[in-house]
């Protein structure tokens, strides 16, 4: 039997009892009981088994290297859409951590006055909160917690607590994260942000699991029209690992292409002349759509008319040709080429007319924004 002694209260323990003066390293969760109060449970050990893909191991010595300089707390967010390398990215930082000696403690649920008790810990350790914006997600008018979990932790981040903490936290949508959190390097110094693999991504990732050219070709042109994450990527290569087609293979898994996407369309005409626009659109919508471009002053030039699911790959591009499109130039530009109304214009507003008449079309290409905003540009 063990007897443990806080101020005047005994309690009695088994004989398998250990006492730490810090917390050994190692990986551990959070666990509360409205009788028993907070306590740190031992977690299995974080792993990697695999090649990693789409992580800079640069980036991850670059955060422990820092927290080792830093005196105070620091914070790091990695923000990206599902399935690209934020979690596998955390886990290698949260893995490298342990194997320097520092204990990780993994936020997976949000407990009103947890924020109080990782400020008790008084060791520096590593603190991960996987997919932030949800676990720490507002909460219901009609829910007994605070309305909004992120604000409790504010004074946590901040570095109040004597033991300096790394902070590592992943996220999904930037918007679920709080204003006081982005743009504040002085709660969390770092944000990385993740994108979808490239075609050279794609290509390293598919020809490493043994997939033929001729296939990673064509999933690399399907990858034009639909974002491929590493979730997907594993899923196509397990398929055509067995030989199989892309086509065939495509068809059976879960691989949709359920919402638009925003592309900038370029229109280049035959003298080297271009217009550019920003547009969100379904590659695969056999619906005609039209996109309207304007100069570099906001007059409107012109329209081209087509089918989205004819944009094609040429070269690697998504292209469409003047055989699958229409160009038409603004109606407010045909009238001022009519000959009555040429002495009521502006030179200026006479020259674009002149000019712009004149263009023809040599084609459109279409390349994923990374932008949100959907307004036109130029």
């Amino acid at each position: 039997m063990k007897v443990i002694k806080s101020g005047t209260e005994l309690r009695l323990y088994s004989d398998n009892l250990e006492t730490f003066d810090k917390i050994p390293a190692g990986f551990y969760s959070i666990s509360f009981g409205t009788m028993t109060g907070w306590s740190l449970e031992v977690a299995p050990a974080l792993e990697v088994k695999e090649k990693v893909y789409g992580v800079n191991s640069d980036k991850v010595s670059k955060v422990l290297k820092a927290f080792k300089r830093s005196n105070k707390n620091l914070g790091v967010i990695l923000s990206g859409d599902k399935g690209i390398g934020k979690s596998l990215t955390a886990r290698m930082i949260s893995i490298k951590a342990a194997a320097l000696g520092y204990p990780v403690i993994i936020v997976s649920t949000y407990i009103p006055g947890i924020a109080s008790f990782l400020n008790s810990i008084e060791q520096e350790c590593v603190v991960l909160m996987d997919e932030f914006d949800k676990t720490f997600g507002s909460r219901d008018e009609d829910s007994n917690t605070i309305s909004d979990p992120q604000t409790e932790m504010l004074s946590l981040f901040d570095g109040i607590s004597s033991g300096k903490k790394l902070f590592i936290v992943t996220c999904n949508d930037l918007n679920g994260v709080s204003s006081f959190l982005v743009n504040r390097p002085g709660r969390f110094h770092y944000h990385f942000r993740f994108d979808y693999p490239t075609a050279d991504g794609i290509y390293e990732y598919l020809h490493d699991k043994g997939i033929t050219d001729k296939e990673i070709r064509k999933v690399i042109e399907f990858s034009h029209k639909v974002q491929l994450n590493y979730d997907c990527l594993h899923a196509i290569a397990f398929e055509l690992e067995d030989g199989g087609e892309f086509e065939d293979a495509i068809n059976d898994l879960n691989i949709i292409n359920m919402n638009a996407q925003i592309y900038n369309i370029t229109v280049y005409f035959t003298d080297g002349a271009m217009l550019r626009a920003k547009q969100k659109l379904n590659l695969f919508s056999s619906e005609e759509t039209s996109t309207d471009f304007f100069d570099k002053e906001g007059h409107a030039i012109g329209r081209i008319t087509y089918v989205p699911s004819d944009v094609s790959d040429f070269n690697g591009k998504e292209v469409l040709t003047p055989s699958h499109c229409t160009w038409d130039i603004d109606d407010n530009l045909k009238s001022a080429l009519n000959a009555r109304n040429k002495d009521f214009l502006t030179p200026a507003a006479r020259e674009r007319a002149e000019f712009w008449s004149k263009q023809k079309l040599d084609h459109v290409e279409f390349m994923f924004s990374e932008s949100r905003n959907y307004k036109y540009t130029v």
